[in-house]
């Protein structure tokens, strides 16, 4: 059903506006997918699937990846829809209208998606008010929520440490970790924050600043790199990683290694280079970090994949386009259902 509706009407439109009519649909429609999950209509996770990582019980591996709930609109209906966590932004300080359009684009022929966003969200202030909100509820308490952070396109790579740390600042209080992006394609000099000098202080402000925003809990904190980093570059992020106490790695976000027009390009072509990653990582770090694989998954084979390549928990979003409303909720459980 869902395939049909896709081909003959989402589609046909406009990439963008089929974003938003998605996160509209989640957000309006929350209390009809927590209907049908109590009715039992949604495939559920088995308990004995659960994941421990960073100090949080995550109640299924698959949670859903940044970029598409980018102002916490929709976290409710997102978690009713079976992602066993949400994570949400790219959020910035101020809020920022993005890059020019059009700026998204479907690659239907490799079953991916391009975008050159630019980071257009409301601001962290308005973020920090909506989880407010959604914290104030036993319910909105138990979704597992990941915060992602980022910089404002005008602010020079020299500050880029002050905007991490406002943001983290104002939301680490209703977030269970935060993730510091220094890997999205669309924001001009953003990859060149990879770099060991130029990320040291950026996680340093914004671990000082989560701590300082809340004393009672420790609020894990993750990076987010790249695909296209060299191999002695991911070495390098990863021994930072250590050095500095850093909770997680996430790998990786969307490559620019393609010839398909500007942006990132995300779907299955990042597969092979999303095992690499993890793999490389995960000898690298040991067991201490957790290790989010995210980039390419489709199917249960590549789930299981990036798992057996060192992955602790993954994060789909392409996919989740494609496939329709309830693919996370059955991936969920047929990976925590069987051994």
């Amino acid at each position: 059903m869902y395939s049909a509706f896709y081909r003959n009407f989402l589609a046909r439109t406009d990439a963008e506006w089929a974003h938003r009519f998605g996160v509209w649909s989640f957000a309006a429609g929350g209390w009809g997918f927590r209907t049908m999950r109590r009715l039992g209509l949604v495939a559920r996770p088995a308990r004995r699937g659960a994941v421990d990582a960073m100090g949080i019980r995550f109640p299924a591996p698959v949670g859903l990846a940044a970029g598409m709930d980018k102002d916490a609109d929709a976290v409710p209906g997102l978690a009713a829809a079976g992602f066993g966590y949400v994570e949400v932004g790219t959020v910035t300080p101020k809020a920022q209208p993005g890059n020019d359009k059009p700026r998204s684009w479907r690659e239907m022929d490799i079953h991916g998606l391009r975008n050159r966003m630019g980071f257009n969200n409301a601001g962290a202030d308005a973020m920090a008010a909506k989880l407010e909100r959604l914290r104030s509820s036993r319910s909105g308490r138990r979704i597992v929520l990941g915060v992602n952070l980022g910089k404002n396109k005008d602010t020079p790579a020299e500050a880029a440490a002050d905007d991490y740390a406002y943001s983290a600042r104002l939301l680490a209080p209703y977030a269970d970790y935060l993730v510091v992006n220094v890997s999205s394609p669309n924001t001009p000099g953003l990859r060149d924050l990879q770099s060991v000098e130029t990320l040291r202080p950026i996680l340093a402000a914004t671990r000082t600043a989560a701590d300082a925003a809340v004393t009672d809990r420790h609020v894990p904190l993750l990076v987010k790199i790249a695909p296209d980093l060299a191999d002695d570059d991911v070495d390098a992020v990863a021994d930072l990683a250590l050095e500095m106490g850093l909770d997680g790695i996430v790998a990786a976000n969307t490559t620019i290694s393609h010839d398909r027009g500007p942006g990132g390009l995300s779907g299955p072509v990042l597969l092979p280079r999303a095992l690499e990653i993890v793999a490389r990582l995960r000898s690298r770090v040991g067991e201490g970090l957790c290790v989010i694989g995210v980039g390419g998954v489709s199917s249960e084979g590549d789930a299981r994949a990036l798992l057996a390549a060192g992955a602790t928990l993954l994060q789909v979003y392409t996919a989740f386009v494609y496939e329709g409303p309830w693919w996370v909720a059955r991936l969920n459980r047929a990976l925590t259902s069987k051994p």
